[in-house]
């Protein structure tokens, strides 16, 4: 029997489910007309002085880590590097405003993110490097594999921390994308099942003005990529991405949030790529000098040296002490990676499933019969 058979069904009038009905208030939502902004402001008396030098600090020696993979790649250590120089305000806040038993989900751009977190510069770079899977242990770091694939990394975040969240677990996943991102199928998705869930997960979009070659304008006509977290349910904030400052407020209060069970929330950061999107790619086919040349200006470092500076929270002597500990760092990671890799073949076959298939084992030991008849033949 269907539902126009039933008694009385001829008078039945179907009226909107509740679903129908706005769930939430669209006004908390909305991000503000004008990015967040700190240094420049008095608001910058409220913070700490160690974690203002410290801060800078961080942008020194990311600025440096920048510049030595870009020059590693040049001399052929690298197979590629998406350098993140003029963005390092957003790779840094990130990583500080993170618990230890927090998740980081960096994409391809955000290396300096992991490093800021902890990670070894080196296994960092390892992936660009055509080496060993990841390169690092991501549970042991927290540091989910850098993402080459666009947005991919966000439905994986979200996952972790509900499932986090449902095990009675306090951790907040933290995942990074650019803008270029925001036009994949997977931001969107993420987005929904986060809000719905109410997943304790920060979305942080670096929009650096370009997703290779094709400006945001080309990609969406919102106010803001800030805006789209209202379509979902969840707040959306709009910072200032150079003002390092700002941007670690803004995420804090984000993470925390998300771990007092408040939600996702979606961060735009304005910011800009100063170098080209990697190696391989001619950026002056697609923007000019001048426009460069500004950005310049608004520096994340000159930015928050200024401000410092001018407090006297900072000093040529303490300038001078993170350069030398940022060209130290350099040092270091330019001997290491100058060094060639010990390769095993056999590391193919590690780390691809959690048992073995009976085709990779079979495979395996057919490698491994031809290495030992090499090595035979060597030794002849």
């Amino acid at each position: 029997m269907t539902v126009q058979e039933l008694p009385g069904a001829a008078s039945y009038r179907p009226t909107p489910p509740p679903a129908w009905k706005p769930r939430t208030d669209p006004a908390p939502l909305l991000p503000d007309p004008e990015p967040h902004r700190v240094l420049g402001t008095e608001a910058v008396a409220g913070f700490a002085p160690e974690l203002l030098r410290r801060l800078h600090a961080e942008l020194v020696r990311g600025r440096r880590y920048n510049a030595q993979a870009t020059a590693l790649t040049k001399q052929g250590r690298l197979a590629v590097y998406p350098s993140s120089t003029g963005q390092e305000a957003c790779e840094v806040a990130a990583a500080l405003v993170l618990e230890e038993r927090d998740w980081l989900f960096p994409s391809y751009r955000d290396t300096l993110a992991a490093v800021a977190r902890g990670l070894d510069p080196v296994q960092a770079l390892t992936l660009l490097r055509g080496d060993w899977h990841t390169g690092y242990d991501p549970r042991e770091h927290r540091v989910a594999p850098l993402c080459t694939p666009l947005a991919t990394q966000l439905p994986h975040a979200v996952g972790l921390a509900h499932a986090a969240r449902l095990k009675g677990d306090d951790v907040v996943a933290l995942a990074m994308v650019g803008d270029g991102g925001t036009s994949e199928g997977d931001f969107h998705e993420a987005l929904n099942f986060a809000a719905v869930w109410q997943a304790p997960v920060v979305f942080l979009v670096q929009n650096n003005g370009f997703a290779i070659s094709v400006p945001l304008a080309k990609q969406t006509a919102a106010p803001s990529l800030a805006h789209k977290a209202v379509g979902y349910g969840m707040p959306g904030r709009l910072v200032d991405g150079n003002d390092v400052v700002a941007v670690h407020q803004v995420l804090s209060e984000a993470v925390d949030r998300a771990r007092r069970g408040g939600g996702p929330t979606l961060v735009e950061a304005l910011t800009y790529r100063i170098d080209a999107h990697t190696n391989a790619d001619d950026a002056t086919r697609y923007r000019g000098d001048g426009e460069v040349e500004t950005w310049r200006q608004h520096d994340p470092i000159r930015l928050l040296e200024q401000e410092l500076t001018e407090r006297g929270l900072l000093d040529e002597d303490g300038i001078r002490q993170a350069a030398d500990a940022a060209e130290a760092m350099a040092a270091r990671l330019r001997e290491r990676m100058n060094a060639d890799a010990e390769l095993d073949p056999m590391d193919l076959f590690d780390h691809v499933f959690a048992e073995q298939t009976g085709q990779l084992r079979e495979q395996a030991a057919q490698l491994r019969a031809e290495l030992a008849a090499e090595a035979e033949g060597d030794v002849r």
